[in-house]
């Protein structure tokens, strides 16, 4: 009898697992471009300012993407006033309004945390043109 309680709790489990697919992939952004490590972008992030919400772009480049499917993020890093800011932004959240990729950047590397340590122009990513 043991073995017969065993596919009743495997059928649910599998049950639950693809409700939680469907419910991720309703939930997922069709309409992005391919983001690559290197390019330069620009993020519409929605802010709510009392009851009105407006949406703020945000450019930098991209220096890391991280994870996959509904959990994916990027890594976006600019500089401001001399200052250098990064945010992470997930993907198919629902503050990120829209991604559109102003450049595309030649890099040869998966994560550009190299950048950190440069200053001024050491920064700039050189521009890619076949994709």
């Amino acid at each position: 009898m043991a073995t017969k309680a065993k596919p009743a709790a495997a059928s649910k489990k599998l049950c639950a697992e693809e409700l939680i697919r469907e419910f991720e992939s309703a939930q997922q952004k069709t309409d992005l471009p391919e983001i690559y490590v290197g390019d330069t972008v620009r993020v519409g992030v929605r802010i709510s300012e009392g009851n009105r919400e407006r949406v703020q772009p945000y450019e930098g480049v991209v220096i890391s993407k991280r994870h996959g499917g509904m959990n994916q993020t990027i890594t976006v890093r600019r500089i401001f006033q001399g200052i250098g800011v990064e945010r992470v932004f997930m993907v198919h959240s629902p503050q990120v309004a829209n991604i559109k990729v102003e450049r595309r950047g030649k890099v040869r590397r998966a994560k550009l945390f190299y950048l950190r340590e440069r200053v001024g122009k050491a920064t700039r990513v050189k521009q890619r043109f076949d994709r």
